[in-house]
Protein backbone atom coordinates (compact mmCIF):
# COMPACT_ATOMS: atom_id res chain seq x y z
CA UNK A 1 0.00 0.00 0.00
CA UNK A 2 1.51 3.34 -1.26
CA UNK A 3 1.31 6.46 0.90
CA UNK A 4 0.76 10.03 0.53
CA UNK A 5 1.39 12.66 3.15
CA UNK A 6 -0.71 15.87 3.20
CA UNK A 7 2.43 18.43 4.09
CA UNK A 8 0.59 22.04 2.19
CA UNK A 9 -0.82 23.59 5.49
CA UNK A 10 1.49 26.30 7.16
CA UNK A 11 -0.08 26.02 10.51
CA UNK A 12 -0.86 28.88 11.48
CA UNK A 13 -2.08 27.87 15.27
CA UNK A 14 0.87 26.94 16.24
CA UNK A 15 2.32 30.03 14.74
CA UNK A 16 6.17 28.60 14.17
CA UNK A 17 6.38 28.68 10.60
CA UNK A 18 5.57 25.59 8.36
CA UNK A 19 4.22 22.92 10.53
CA UNK A 20 5.91 20.43 8.57
CA UNK A 21 9.30 21.69 9.35
CA UNK A 22 8.89 22.63 13.07
CA UNK A 23 10.95 20.63 14.94
CA UNK A 24 10.60 18.37 18.13
CA UNK A 25 13.45 17.50 19.53
CA UNK A 26 15.57 18.39 16.98
CA UNK A 27 13.79 16.26 14.09
CA UNK A 28 11.15 18.10 11.58
CA UNK A 29 7.83 16.84 12.66
CA UNK A 30 7.36 15.17 9.22
CA UNK A 31 10.66 13.17 9.32
CA UNK A 32 8.58 11.52 12.32
CA UNK A 33 6.20 10.28 9.52
CA UNK A 34 8.12 9.46 6.98
CA UNK A 35 10.27 7.49 8.66
CA UNK A 36 7.37 5.44 10.36
CA UNK A 37 6.20 4.87 7.06
CA UNK A 38 9.84 3.76 6.00
CA UNK A 39 9.54 0.96 8.60
CA UNK A 40 5.86 -0.13 8.29
CA UNK A 41 6.10 -3.17 6.09
CA UNK A 42 3.10 -3.01 4.21
CA UNK A 43 4.09 0.55 2.54
CA UNK A 44 5.51 1.03 -0.27
CA UNK A 45 6.20 4.19 -2.20
CA UNK A 46 6.02 7.44 0.17
CA UNK A 47 4.23 10.96 -1.37
CA UNK A 48 4.71 14.28 0.23
CA UNK A 49 2.17 16.78 -1.35
CA UNK A 50 2.69 19.92 -0.35
CA UNK A 51 1.61 23.49 -1.74
CA UNK A 52 2.72 27.13 -2.36
CA UNK A 53 2.82 27.68 1.40
CA UNK A 54 4.87 25.08 2.12
CA UNK A 55 7.98 25.30 -0.09
CA UNK A 56 10.54 24.77 2.56
CA UNK A 57 8.91 21.63 3.41
CA UNK A 58 9.37 20.75 -0.40
CA UNK A 59 13.20 21.34 -0.13
CA UNK A 60 13.90 20.06 2.84
CA UNK A 61 11.82 16.47 1.86
CA UNK A 62 14.06 16.48 -1.29
CA UNK A 63 17.36 17.12 0.15
CA UNK A 64 17.02 14.62 3.28
CA UNK A 65 15.17 11.81 1.70
CA UNK A 66 16.65 12.54 -2.05
CA UNK A 67 14.67 10.04 -4.71
CA UNK A 68 13.19 8.06 -2.15
CA UNK A 69 10.10 10.50 -1.42
CA UNK A 70 8.21 11.81 -4.34
CA UNK A 71 7.31 15.28 -3.58
CA UNK A 72 3.89 16.79 -5.55
CA UNK A 73 3.28 20.03 -5.79
CA UNK A 74 -0.49 21.17 -5.25
CA UNK A 75 -2.32 23.99 -5.60
CA UNK A 76 -2.93 24.50 -1.84
CA UNK A 77 -5.86 26.14 -0.20
CA UNK A 78 -8.32 22.78 -0.58
CA UNK A 79 -7.70 20.09 1.31
CA UNK A 80 -9.77 17.49 -0.71
CA UNK A 81 -8.85 18.89 -4.31
CA UNK A 82 -5.13 18.84 -3.13
CA UNK A 83 -5.45 15.43 -2.22
CA UNK A 84 -6.96 14.04 -5.19
CA UNK A 85 -4.82 16.10 -7.45
CA UNK A 86 -1.78 14.24 -5.94
CA UNK A 87 -3.05 10.57 -6.07
CA UNK A 88 -3.75 11.44 -9.68
CA UNK A 89 -0.35 13.14 -9.93
CA UNK A 90 1.18 9.74 -8.15
CA UNK A 91 -0.48 7.12 -10.53
CA UNK A 92 -2.11 5.28 -7.44
CA UNK A 93 -5.10 3.14 -8.55
CA UNK A 94 -4.83 0.73 -5.27
CA UNK A 95 -5.82 1.43 -2.05
CA UNK A 96 -3.67 4.00 -0.23
CA UNK A 97 -3.05 5.65 2.67
CA UNK A 98 -3.98 9.22 3.20
CA UNK A 99 -1.69 10.83 6.48
CA UNK A 100 -1.54 14.16 7.86
CA UNK A 101 2.26 15.55 8.49
CA UNK A 102 1.61 16.78 12.27
CA UNK A 103 1.61 12.83 13.61
CA UNK A 104 4.61 12.45 15.18
CA UNK A 105 3.63 9.64 17.26
CA UNK A 106 3.03 7.23 14.84
CA UNK A 107 4.29 3.47 14.78
CA UNK A 108 4.50 0.69 12.60
CA UNK A 109 3.07 -0.87 14.42
CA UNK A 110 0.11 1.17 15.06
CA UNK A 111 -0.05 1.48 10.94
CA UNK A 112 0.30 -2.07 10.40
CA UNK A 113 -3.16 -2.53 12.77
CA UNK A 114 -4.73 -0.38 10.60
CA UNK A 115 -4.37 -1.67 7.84
CA UNK A 116 -5.29 -4.76 8.72
CA UNK A 117 -8.69 -3.53 9.83
CA UNK A 118 -8.99 -1.99 6.62
CA UNK A 119 -8.32 -5.52 4.77
CA UNK A 120 -11.09 -6.97 6.77
CA UNK A 121 -13.54 -4.29 6.68
CA UNK A 122 -15.17 -4.68 2.81
CA UNK A 123 -15.25 -1.09 2.31
CA UNK A 124 -13.21 0.89 -0.44
CA UNK A 125 -12.30 3.75 2.16
CA UNK A 126 -11.67 3.81 5.63
CA UNK A 127 -11.40 7.32 8.32
CA UNK A 128 -9.94 6.53 11.54
CA UNK A 129 -11.42 7.85 14.68
CA UNK A 130 -9.90 8.49 18.27
CA UNK A 131 -12.65 8.54 21.24
CA UNK A 132 -13.40 12.13 22.31
CA UNK A 133 -12.69 10.75 26.23
CA UNK A 134 -9.18 9.72 24.77
CA UNK A 135 -8.79 13.41 23.70
CA UNK A 136 -9.80 14.51 26.73
CA UNK A 137 -7.72 12.90 28.94
CA UNK A 138 -4.50 14.20 27.02
CA UNK A 139 -5.91 17.88 27.89
CA UNK A 140 -6.76 18.53 23.93
CA UNK A 141 -9.70 20.19 22.98
CA UNK A 142 -10.10 19.38 19.11
CA UNK A 143 -11.62 21.06 16.15
CA UNK A 144 -13.83 19.01 15.25
CA UNK A 145 -16.38 16.16 16.52
CA UNK A 146 -19.01 13.58 15.07
CA UNK A 147 -21.41 11.96 16.85
CA UNK A 148 -20.92 7.67 15.63
CA UNK A 149 -23.86 5.69 17.17
CA UNK A 150 -24.04 8.01 20.11
CA UNK A 151 -20.54 7.98 20.92
CA UNK A 152 -18.62 11.67 19.89
CA UNK A 153 -15.29 11.03 17.88
CA UNK A 154 -12.44 12.88 16.17
CA UNK A 155 -10.95 12.28 13.54
CA UNK A 156 -7.48 11.73 13.57
CA UNK A 157 -5.74 13.00 10.08
CA UNK A 158 -5.58 9.27 8.86
CA UNK A 159 -7.93 7.97 6.12
CA UNK A 160 -7.39 5.10 3.29
CA UNK A 161 -9.00 5.53 -0.16
CA UNK A 162 -9.40 3.36 -3.55
CA UNK A 163 -6.89 5.59 -5.71
CA UNK A 164 -9.08 4.12 -8.40
CA UNK A 165 -12.18 6.23 -7.63
CA UNK A 166 -10.47 9.13 -6.13
CA UNK A 167 -12.87 11.55 -7.71
CA UNK A 168 -16.02 10.06 -6.23
CA UNK A 169 -17.14 9.85 -2.48
CA UNK A 170 -16.53 6.72 -1.40
CA UNK A 171 -18.45 3.98 0.94
CA UNK A 172 -16.41 3.70 4.29
CA UNK A 173 -16.01 2.57 7.60
CA UNK A 174 -15.22 4.34 10.57
CA UNK A 175 -12.77 2.59 12.72
CA UNK A 176 -12.65 4.17 16.33
CA UNK A 177 -9.21 3.54 18.28
CA UNK A 178 -7.78 4.28 21.65
CA UNK A 179 -4.43 4.38 20.83
CA UNK A 180 -3.41 8.04 21.51
CA UNK A 181 -0.58 8.20 19.19
CA UNK A 182 -3.61 8.88 17.07
CA UNK A 183 -5.02 11.57 19.40
CA UNK A 184 -2.47 13.38 19.71
CA UNK A 185 -1.32 15.86 16.32
CA UNK A 186 0.53 19.10 16.64
CA UNK A 187 -1.69 21.88 16.05
CA UNK A 188 -0.60 24.32 19.21
CA UNK A 189 2.58 25.05 21.21
CA UNK A 190 0.95 22.55 24.07
CA UNK A 191 0.74 19.67 21.77
CA UNK A 192 4.27 20.05 20.90
CA UNK A 193 5.12 19.84 24.20
CA UNK A 194 3.10 17.05 25.21
CA UNK A 195 4.29 15.35 21.78
CA UNK A 196 7.87 16.05 22.81
CA UNK A 197 7.08 14.57 26.49
CA UNK A 198 5.85 11.44 25.56
CA UNK A 199 8.61 11.02 23.04
CA UNK A 200 10.80 11.28 25.40
CA UNK A 201 9.07 8.94 28.08
CA UNK A 202 9.10 6.16 24.88
CA UNK A 203 12.79 6.24 24.39
CA UNK A 204 13.40 6.18 28.09
CA UNK A 205 11.41 2.60 28.21
CA UNK A 206 13.27 1.77 25.17
CA UNK A 207 16.78 1.98 26.82
CA UNK A 208 15.09 0.33 29.98
CA UNK A 209 14.32 -2.66 27.68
Amino acid sequence: MNAIIMAGGFGSRLGMGEKPCVELLGKPLISYVIDTLQRTESIGDIYVAVSPATPKTASFVQEEYDDKIMVIPTGGGNYVGDMVYAVKAACITDPLMILMADLPLLTPQLLEKVIREYKECGKPAMSIFSPIHVCKSLGIRPDTVFNWDGKLIVPSGINILDGNDVDHEQDYVSLVLDDIELALNVNTGEDLERCKNMLLKRNAGSLKN
